[in-house]
């Protein structure tokens, strides 16, 4: 494998220079196509197993390893896949698998019950950003060679659908430790990476598994995915019919992508907004106010940024939770509508009639045409806004606690566990401070073990709470788009960005 230390601007002149030798597809797909090449924004941080992310990271994962369970379209059903059978006690709390017999990673390694066991712990002890979603996990053991047995410490409603994404990711054994793990996985999944014609960072190139137990769903012999970390980049690929699919992150340049003949799939996963981390103040005592807080939220205009940054791809939203959740209530949309006058009250209220000052990290990534438009709003009600550019450390920076406040447009689970466990829980990932409220954990508590009548009661009481302690500032949920060519065909997936590896097909 070809290494470059190539900052943006070169890993996107090679990736425009590279798609064209590594594609050999575009806009020939069909039917009876071997190979087929897609369009990413973001590289694999990694390959080993145990410390892989997901989202937009999910088809490299999907593409060499197999999980123990599949997630389906809808985002929250799990189906099979290395486990085929699977079954809790009463209290939820020990969870028993019967796992496929006779599958090989492509070492040749047999897949077994203890092995899967290993990759759980080592996934729980690991350093991927998805960790916290087995915080649970106490033990997994082999009983026999198929049977798996995992304890939990306590009940987790997301469990299962974790185990169909990172958590649940099954590396080989003898790939354990290894010098080129990172870089050189051995999974049991549909295609082994081709790290000869791998260029890390730009484009990675994976070929049929000819090991694979199921070798029959696997609809392209080659997949090549290019790496666009720049929209003009990936616009000029899609253009130049270097591409089949792509997921599409600036939808500014979705009007030339239907253009040049592409079919765009949309759906809202997201929301688009403030992460309000610092509900403590430790970084500004500012923020530990709510008053200060619901200010942020009253003075942004949530309308004119889904015009302006979100280009009017979108829907509007005051809350966090999906409309399809038992937690959500329209009528919490309109909490805090725009209004200048009652932010500027609020700040003299908590104490700062003569204004305050917030850092805000800005990146490459974020739209541009929002930092003058947020600072001219926060500025109007006496908050001064100060950017400081992160460059690619935005991510590493927040969880660091460096920043007590940041933009960004966060996924919105279907699995309501799995969005506290993201966003609210005291261990959350994107909780960056940790910040823990004893409200807030009484009715985490019913959501974790009640019945569905209760845990639903308190889901509502738990968003009512965060709205109204400010804990985010949301301004509408984005539209996010996946493209195809007409020689192929796609099915999104309600829990992720990027839909399931198998779910984009030849057309028929």
């Amino acid at each position: 494998m070809r290494f470059t230390k190539a900052g943006l601007a070169v890993t996107l002149t090679a990736g425009l220079a590279l798609t064209g030798c590594a594609s050999g597809s575009g806009s020939s797909t069909s039917q009876t196509s071997k190979t087929i090449t897609l369009g990413n924004i973001l590289a694999p941080t990694t390959f080993e197993a145990r410390n892989m992310n997901w989202g937009n990271q999910s088809v490299y994962a999907q593409a060499v390893y197999d999980g123990l369970l599949k997630p389906a379209p809808n985002g929250k059903d799990v189906q099979p896949s290395l486990a085929t059978k699977w079954e809790y006690n009463t209290d939820k709390t020990v969870l028993t698998m019967t796992l496929r017999d006779g599958v090989v990673f492509s070492d040749g390694t047999p897949f077994t019950a203890e092995v899967a066991a290993q990759n759980l712990l080592r996934f729980r002890d690991g350093t991927s950003p998805q960790k916290s979603k087995v915080a649970d996990l106490a033990e997994a053991k082999a009983k026999d060679k198929t049977t798996l047995e995992i304890t939990l410490k306590r009940a987790n409603p997301a469990f299962l659908i974790n185990l169909a994404q990172a958590a649940g990711l099954q590396e080989s054994p003898a790939a354990f430790g290894k010098a080129d793990a990172q870089t050189n996985p051995v999974g049991s999944g549909p295609y082994t990476l081709n790290t000869s014609q791998t260029v890390v960072g730009t484009s990675y190139k994976f070929e049929k598994n000819p090991k694979y137990w199921d070798a029959n769903s696997v609809k392209y012999d080659t997949l090549t995915v290019n790496v666009y970390t720049d929209a003009t980049s990936e616009l000029n690929a899609l253009r130049g019919k270097q591409l089949d699919a792509a997921a599409v992150a600036d939808n500014s340049i979705l009007p030339q992508v239907e253009a040049a003949g592409f079919r765009s799939s949309g759906q809202n996963l997201n929301f688009a907004g403030l992460l309000l981390f610092d509900r403590a103040g430790k970084s500004n005592p500012a923020l530990g106010n709510v008053k200060v807080r619901q200010a942020i939220n009253y003075a942004v205009d949530a309308a004119a940024m889904l015009k302006v940054v979100g280009l009017g791809r979108g829907e509007a939203t005051g809350q966090v939770f999906r409309p399809e959740s038992p937690a959500y209530e329209a009528t919490l949309n309109s909490t805090y509508k725009f209004d200048p006058d009652k932010a500027r009250k609020l700040l003299a209220d908590a104490g700062y009639a003569s204004g305050l000052e917030l850092t805000l990290p800005t990146s490459p990534g974020f739209p541009k045409a929002l930092w003058p438009l947020l600072q001219q709003q926060l500025g109007d009600v006496g908050i001064k806004v100060k950017y400081v550019d992160t460059g690619t450390n935005t991510i590493a920076d927040l969880q660091a606690q460096k920043y007590g406040l940041s933009y960004f447009t966060l996924q919105r689970d279907v699995n309501d566990w799995q969005l506290i466990s993201t966003m609210i829980a005291p261990n959350a990932t994107w909780n960056t401070f940790k910040y823990q409220d004893p409200n807030v954990d009484a009715l985490l508590a019913t959501i974790r073990t009640g019945n569905d009548a209760d845990s639903a009661a308190a889901l509502k009481k738990l968003n009512e709470y965060i709205v109204d302690q400010a804990w985010f500032a949301p301004w509408y949920s984005p539209t996010n788009y996946f493209v195809t060519n007409a020689g192929t065909s796609v099915e999104l997936n309600q829990g992720n960005v990027w839909p399931n590896l198998w779910n984009i097909a030849p057309k028929a």
